[in-house]
């Protein structure tokens, strides 16, 4: 009986305690906490250290430039552009010698979902498209 007076007070202490400390956080808040950030993202193995992944945010907090490394120096990078309304329209990836792979540009829905992507090889000659499908259950 005591046993099950304890364990019903430790679960409606749980039930009140918030799942996590840290504030809610809005999407404007998110961003400014990102303006102008450079985010790295260190290996290391042994003695060795290397850049493994490094993130550019632009003054208004989106993602500008991704630049993924290997213990070689580049393997990838990506550029983001972005239309008034703060939606990447462009991605240009480069590969490990920095030169253009591929190009991606969006088109979206009224509500702000992918609608299209355009994938461009580095000639400027479109050679897929994808398409976006949302559903709900």
């Amino acid at each position: 009986m005591l046993l099950c007076g304890f364990c019903s007070e430790y679960v409606a202490a749980q039930e009140k305690k918030p799942a996590y400390d840290a504030p809610p956080v809005t999407l404007q808040e998110k961003r400014e906490r990102k303006q102008n950030r450079v985010v790295k993202e260190w290996n290391t193995e042994g003695k060795r250290k290397w850049m493994d992944h490094m993130t550019v945010y632009n003054p208004d907090g989106y993602k500008i430039e991704e630049t993924e490394f290997a213990s070689y120096g580049q393997k990838m990078r990506i550029t983001y552009e972005y239309d008034e309304n703060g939606k990447c329209i462009k991605e240009v990836v480069y590969n490990d010698k920095n030169k253009p792979d591929r190009i991606r540009k969006y088109e979206y829905n009224p509500d702000g979902t992918k609608k299209l992507q355009y994938n461009y090889l580095p000639n400027g000659k479109l050679f897929s498209i994808k398409t976006f499908e949302y559903s709900y259950q």
